[in-house]
């Protein structure tokens, strides 16, 4: 006999949904919802609010369709009772998508969905991942400044969309090692899985595809054989700034993917919260699973670099030259390389030993005058004149909210464009110990994700540090 209780329907489904999320993601999403009644084959159930039922219905209606399927029988519907004012008691009823009624699987579809390209995709070994296979992560020198990102990397590569960094979104400035470290995890992911659909894609090409897709009339062939893929990485997501009709498409292609367990890593040479032109609901699904920094290189990790790029190509430079270039090239890692290029080719050109002068003669024609070290003066003076804050007020023991603000401005840009300790920083700020100083970039990086305002003070300042030197 078939269960009519909706009571009972609810929890037999929460026993398939249980076995088939995480527990965090079981106890938040799935525990709060309440069956309120099954009529005329629909089940409807109560949320909490109008977010709830919104993420509810992007992130996990695949699953949904499935389990109500399996629990209920084909043709089953659900409508949600979405609380909308706590403290009245209001709801209001909106029906789920027509894409969560259970339909079983046919012919090799999946729940009745037609996907036509999915079923005549070629076999994974013939789609090219378009990867650098010298993008490893035995080539991405670790260091303090992208210990975090690597590990995260990592985690993937090991678990693709099996870990809670899906969407794994990785910002930084250009040349700190993002594509490097995107390539890695495809790499990676093709060795582990070999059956899985990797595709590593330039947010350029990818605009260029859809708008060649729109002009040949074949948006649908587009659309179908992204969303075949099982591993989507795309770089340069900013890219994707102003031109709408390419975000929407993608949009459905992320939400496709994301729903049916795939795995998306995204690049950007910035935080979400700075990308503007790139619609609101894309930026909210960009935070939806982990957000990672990979800072530019400190002194350490790029004589580390260097060390491992000479090691790699056969060649020997003297300890005094590796430190040179070391201390004085620190705006990215691909300048370390071109740097290494370019007194190479002098050397073998010229027959000159590679030696000192030779490497100041390249650094100085070669890297832009903004290597000059930024200083903890130049810091204090540019944040104090943008805050209108006198700087001597920064060394004393003052307590107000302004004073405060500008000195915690100023250690985390000490801490991001200077070799520093957290120690001397706080030294030189204020006289303040190494933990204040923690704290206080801890408090602009928070600030920053969720007010642009702040954040373009940040940035403002940074520009007028880059003009100062």
């Amino acid at each position: 006999m078939i269960e009519t209780n909706h009571v009972g329907l609810w929890n037999r489904c929460l026993l398939v949904i249980r076995d088939n999320v995480p527990e965090t993601t079981y106890n938040t999403w799935f525990v709060p919802i309440i069956p309120l009644k099954y009529e005329d084959k629909t089940l409807t159930v109560q949320v909490p609010s109008q977010f709830f039922y919104e993420f509810i219905e992007d992130k996990f209606v695949d699953l949904l369709r499935a389990t109500l399927y399996k629990v209920i029988g084909e043709g089953t519907k659900l409508m949600y009772n979405v609380m909308v004012d706590k403290s009245s008691k209001t709801t209001i009823n909106l029906e789920a998508s027509s894409r969560s009624t259970a339909i079983p699987q046919k012919n090799g579809t999946r729940y009745g969905n037609k996907s036509p390209n999915i079923l005549q995709a070629p076999a994974p070994q013939d789609l090219d991942p378009q990867l650098n296979p010298d993008y490893n992560f035995e080539s991405f020198i670790e260091g303090y400044s992208n210990k975090l990102s690597r590990s995260v990397a990592e985690a993937v590569a090991q678990n693709p969309a099996k870990t809670v960094f899906n969407p794994l979104f990785i910002h930084g400035a250009s040349g700190v090692g993002k594509t490097h470290l995107a390539n890695a995890i495809g790499t990676k992911i093709k060795e582990l899985f070999p059956d899985k659909r990797v595709l590593y894609v330039s947010a350029h090409l990818f605009q260029v595809q859809y708008t060649d897709s729109v002009r040949n009339n074949t948006t649908n062939d587009f659309i179908n054989f992204y969303q075949t893929i099982d591993v989507l990485i795309i770089d340069d997501i900013q890219e994707f700034a102003g031109v709408t009709k390419t975000q929407n498409t993608f949009f459905h292609i992320f939400n496709h993917l994301h729903q049916n367990g795939k795995q998306l890593i995204l690049t950007s040479d910035r935080a979400p919260i700075l990308l503007q032109g790139v619609e609101e609901r894309l930026l909210t699904r960009f935070k939806w699973g982990m957000v990672a920094e990979l800072e530019k290189p400190s002194v350490e990790l790029r004589k580390d670099i260097l060390k491992n790029k000479i090691h790699r190509d056969g060649l020997q430079f003297p300890a005094e030259v590796i430190n040179y270039i070391a201390e004085n090239v620190n705006e990215s890692v691909r300048d370390l390389e071109g740097i290494v290029i370019s007194i190479m080719a002098h050397s073998t050109i010229y027959n000159k030993e590679i030696d000192l002068e030779l490497a100041q003669r390249i650094v100085r024609k070669i890297v832009r005058n903004e290597t000059k070290a930024i200083t903890i003066d130049d810091i204090i003076g540019v944040a104090c004149k943008h805050f209108e804050l006198d700087p001597t007020m920064i060394h004393t023991k003052s307590r107000k909210r302004e004073v405060v603000l500008v000195r915690q401005v100023a250690m985390y840009l000490a801490k991001k464009h200077t070799d520093f300790s957290s120690s001397r920083i706080g030294q030189l700020i204020g006289n303040k110990d190494h933990a204040t100083v923690l704290h206080a970039c801890k408090i602009v990086k928070e600030q920053c994700e969720v007010d642009k305002s702040f954040c373009s003070d940040i940035e403002n300042i940074e520009t007028s540090l880059k003009k100062k030197i």
